[in-house]
C-alpha cells in the first residue's frame, strides 16, 4: 500500500490548505477547484487531505455507502436491516480524464445479463464517491458529456441512470475537488460555478522555501513510511482540530449583519445567481468554526469572499478568474461606515489571533500542524494571493494595451520598404468588442475528439446503428448483439435461462455527435492592415472566432505574417486564452509575405496530422489578400507565390475560410481570389456575425462537394 505524503508536511500554499481544511470542516461548502501551473503539488495536497477526513458509518455490504442512521429509501441494495453499520475511512475516488460514461454513473451488468439472464446494476464512480471525495485531475480536459453528468449529480445530490432497460436512482453527495492547468484550457462557466471555492497556486520564488521542498521530497522518496511517521503527531493534531471544528460548526451564529455584508460584496462584484451568496455564507461560518469562534466576523466574510468569488464574478471573455482586493476592501469599508460594528468580545482564540483565527494555533501559525513550514511531493508551491485577509496591495493597471499604445499616426500603409521583420513596425492596438459568430464547420463526417463543431462519429452521442467491432469492443449495442445471437441458441444447445453468445455475435454501437477541430488562424499583420480602427476590428473578429473555438472545444493555433517571413505565434493548443493574449499584443507593420504565411500553415498542419490524425483542421486566413514581399530576381511575383501555396493547401484537402479585411470605396477583390485558390469560402468581417450570415456553412459544404467532384 502506498504511503500518502503527509498534509502537514506540505510547504507553503496557505490558501490551498485552508480551502481544503474548510471543506473538511464543512462539506456543504461545495468543494475546491485548484488552478495552477504544472509541478505545484496540486494533486499531492488533494490526496493528502483525504487521509485527514473522519471515518464514516456505512451499512455493511451496501455498495452505495448508505448511512445506517438514515439509510437511503431508494438505495438499489436496500432495504437495509437495522444495526448493520460499520465504520470505514472516507474514500477518495479519482475520475480519470478518459473515463467512460458507464464507469462514471454505472450501467447494466452485461456479464450477468447475458450469462444468467438477470437484470442487475453495476455501480459507477459516483456511487463509490458518495459521502467521500471525488477527485478529478486535469478537470478542464474532461469530456463534455462527463461534465454534464457531474453537474447533474452535484446539483441534485443523486445519480439517475436510465439506459439499456435499467432505471436506477441512488444518492451521490460528495466533495468535488478538481485540479487544472489554465494553460491547457478553461472550464465551462457552468462547471466553474459548481465548485464552492477556488484557489490559484504558483511555484514559490523563495530560495529557502524551494530548498526545503526538495529536501523533504527526497526524504519522502527515500523512506515514505519513516517520513510519514515523523509527521504522524502533526497529522493527529490536525485531525483533532478538524473534528473539534466540525463539532463547533452547528453552534456558529451567522448574524443578519454578516449576511448583509455577504450580500453587499456579492452584489458589488456582480456575480450571477445566488449560489455565490450561499457558498460565501457557508465558508464564512466554516472559517469561524476553524478559528474556534461561534460568531462570524468581518474578517471571516473577507476571507470567504476571496475563496468563493474569484471564479464567479462577471468578466470579459478570456479574462482569468480573480478578485480585486482593493474593491473588496472598499465595499467592506463602506458597509462599516453605514453600519458600524461594536467592538467584539475576544473569542476563545485570544487577542493575538489573525483575521481568520490563524494566530499561534491557526493555519499558518507557529504551533499549528497545518501551518508550519511544509514540504511536498511535487515542486512545492505557494498561493499567489492567500485568502487569509492579507494587507491590500496597490492595484496594478492592465498593461496589455497600455504598454503598446501607439505614439504616432494611424495612417495605413506598408510601413516602409525595408521588408525586415521590424521595418515600419507599429505598436499593438486593442481588439474591438467581440461578437457571436456563426458556426464554421468542416464538411463531411469525422472521427476526432468529442467537441461541438463538426459532425463526427464519436463514442458518445445519438446511436445511429450497429456494426461488428473493429478491434477491441468499445460500446456494446445490446439489442443488436441479442438479435445476432438469438437465432443460434437451439443449435448451440442452450438449456438454461442465459444467452449463449459468441465473439461473432457482438455488435458495437455506431454513434454520431460533434467533434472538436484544429482551428488554425493565419493573420496578416503587415503594414496594409495597420490602420488603428481597422486592425482593432480585425482583432475583434479573430477574438470572436477564438471565443467560438473555446465554446466548441477546439484546439487553436496562431500564425502571423509580416515583414519578411511568417511566425508561429502559438503552436496548436487547447488553451484558447493563450491565443487571445498573443493576439492582443500583436504589432503590425512591414511588407506582406502572404505565401510565407500559407506555407507555414501547411507545415504546421502536416506536423499536427502526424500527431493527431483524427483531428480535422479548419484554416482561417485573415487578410486583405495583398502580397507585397520583395520580388526575387527572375522569379515569380508575390501574388503568384501566394497562389501556388494556396493551391498546395487545397490539394491537401484542408477546409478553409478567408476573412476578407479589405475596406474602402475601391476594392481589388484579392481575398476572394485567394479563397478560390484555396477552394474555400470568402467572408467579410460583417458576414462573420451570427445575425448577418445566412448561408456560410452551406457555402463551405458546397465548395467542398464541388472540390471532391472535380
Amino acid at each position: 500500500m502506498t504511503t500518502t505524503y503527509p498534509f502537514s508536511a506540505i510547504v507553503g500554499m496557505d490558501g490551498l490548505r485552508l480551502a481544503l481544511l474548510l471543506n473538511a470542516v464543512s462539506p456543504a461548502v461545495g468543494g475546491v477547484l485548484v488552478r495552477g501551473e504544472k509541478g505545484t503539488a496540486k494533486s499531492t495536497a488533494v490526496r493528502a487531505i483525504a487521509s485527514l477526513l473522519p471515518e464514516v458509518d456505512v451499512v455493511a455490504g451496501c455498495r452505495f455507502s448508505c448511512d445506517p442512521a438514515a439509510p437511503d429509501p431508494s438505495c438499489p441494495d436496500g432495504p437495509h436491516e437495522p444495526d448493520t453499520g460499520e465504520a470505514r475511512p472516507a474514500r477518495m475516488v479519482e475520475l480519470p480524464v478518459g473515463a467512460s460514461e458507464d464507469r462514471l454513473v454505472g450501467a447494466l451488468d452485461i456479464e450477468r445479463a447475458l450469462s444468467d439472464g438477470v437484470k442487475a446494476f453495476e455501480p459507477g464512480l459516483l456511487a463509490d464517491a458518495h459521502r467521500g471525495v471525488l477527485y478529478v485531475d486535469e478537470v478542464n480536459l474532461l469530456h463534455d458529456h462527463l461534465i454534464d453528468l457531474l453537474l447533474d449529480a452535484a446539483a441534485m445530490g443523486a445519480s439517475y441512470v436510465e439506459r439499456e432497460g435499467v432505471s436506477v436512482r441512488h444518492a451521490a453527495r460528495f466533495l468535488l475537488v478538481g485540479t487544472m492547468n489554465p494553460e491547457e484550457g478553461e472550464l465551462r462557466p457552468q462547471l466553474l460555478d459548481r465548485f464552492g471555492l477556488t484557489v490559484e497556486v504558483a511555484a514559490s520564488r523563495d530560495t529557502d522555501e524551494r530548498v526545503e521542498v526538495v529536501r523533504r521530497r527526497l526524504a519522502y522518496d527515500e523512506d515514505p513510511e519513516g517520513f510519514a511517521a515523523r509527521w504522524a503527531a502533526d497529522e493527529d493534531a490536525l485531525r483533532e482540530r478538524i473534528a473539534a471544528a466540525r463539532a463547533l460548526l452547528p453552534g456558529v451564529r451567522l448574524g443578519d449583519r454578516a449576511l448583509r455584508q455577504i450580500a453587499a460584496v456579492c452584489a458589488g462584484f456582480e456575480v450571477d445567481g445566488m449560489r455565490a451568496d450561499i457558498v460565501t455564507a457557508r465558508t464564512a461560518t466554516a472559517l469561524a468554526a476553524w478559528a474556534g469562534r461561534t460568531d462570524v466576523r468581518t474578517e471571516d466574510v473577507r476571507g470567504a469572499a476571496l475563496l468563493a468569488l474569484p471564479h464567479r464574478r462577471r468578466r470579459a471573455p478570456f479574462d482569468a478568474p480573480g478578485l480585486d482586493e482593493d474593491k473588496l476592501d472598499e465595499i467592506l469599508r463602506r458597509f462599516e461606515e453605514e453600519d458600524p460594528e461594536p467592538d467584539p468580545d475576544p473569542g476563545p482564540e485570544g487577542p493575538d489571533d489573525g483575521p481568520d483565527g490563524s494566530g499561534p494555533e491557526g493555519p499558518g501559525g507557529a504551533d499549528d500542524p497545518g501551518g508550519r513550514p511544509e514540504g511536498d511531493a511535487g515542486d512545492g508551491a505557494r498561493e499567489q494571493a492567500p485568502p487569509a485577509a492579507p494587507e491590500p496591495e496597490p492595484s496594478v493597471p492592465d498593461q496589455r494595451t497600455a504598454e503598446h499604445e501607439p505614439a504616432g499616426g494611424e495612417a495605413e500603409g506598408d510601413g516602409g520598404t525595408g521588408g525586415g521583420a521590424a521595418g515600419g513596425e507599429r505598436a499593438a492596438v486593442g481588439a474591438a468588442e467581440p461578437f457571436r459568430t456563426r458556426r464554421l464547420d468542416v464538411p463531411g463526417l469525422g472521427e476526432g475528439a468529442a467537441g461541438r463543431r463538426s459532425r463526427a462519429r464519436t463514442a458518445h452521442g445519438r446511436t445511429t446503428g450497429a456494426r461488428r467491432p473493429r478491434g477491441a469492443l468499445s460500446a456494446l449495442h445490446l439489442t443488436a448483439t441479442v438479435r445476432a445471437a438469438a437465432p443460434h441458441q437451439r443449435a448451440r444447445g442452450r438449456r438454461g435461462p442465459g444467452l449463449l453468445v459468441r465473439r461473432d455475435d457482438l455488435r458495437e454501437a455506431v454513434r454520431e455527435g460533434r467533434e472538436g477541430n484544429l482551428v488554425l488562424f493565419v493573420v496578416d499583420a503587415s503594414g496594409s492592415m495597420a490602420a488603428r480602427k481597422r486592425m482593432s476590428a480585425i482583432k475583434g473578429a479573430v477574438l470572436s472566432l477564438l471565443l467560438d473555438a473555446y465554446q466548441r472545444r477546439d484546439k487553436v493555433g496562431l500564425i502571423t505574417f509580416r515583414g519578411a517571413d511568417a511566425e508561429l505565434a502559438l503552436p496548436p493548443t487547447s488553451s484558447v486564452d493563450a491565443a487571445a493574449v498573443r493576439l492582443e499584443r500583436l504589432p503590425t507593420g512591414g511588407r506582406t509575405p502572404l505565401a510565407a504565411g500559407l506555407l507555414k500553415a501547411r507545415e504546421v498542419l502536416r506536423v499536427e496530422r502526424l500527431r493527431d490524425p483524427s483531428r480535422r483542421p479548419l484554416l482561417v486566413v485573415v487578410t486583405d489578400g495583398r502580397a507585397t514581399e520583395a520580388r526575387r530576381s527572375g522569379g515569380a511575383t508575390p501574388v503568384e507565390r501566394a497562389g501556388r501555396a494556396a493551391r498546395m493547401l487545397a490539394g491537401d484537402g484542408v477546409a478553409s475560410v478567408v476573412v476578407d479585411c479589405e475596406s474602402g470605396p475601391v476594392r481589388l477583390g484579392l481575398a476572394g481570389a485567394l479563397a478560390r485558390e484555396l477552394r474555400g469560402t470568402p467572408v467579410t468581417l460583417d458576414e462573420l456575425r451570427a445575425d448577418s450570415v445566412t448561408a456560410l456553412v452551406r457555402d463551405v459544404r458546397t465548395v467542398s462537394t464541388s472540390r471532391r467532384a472535380a
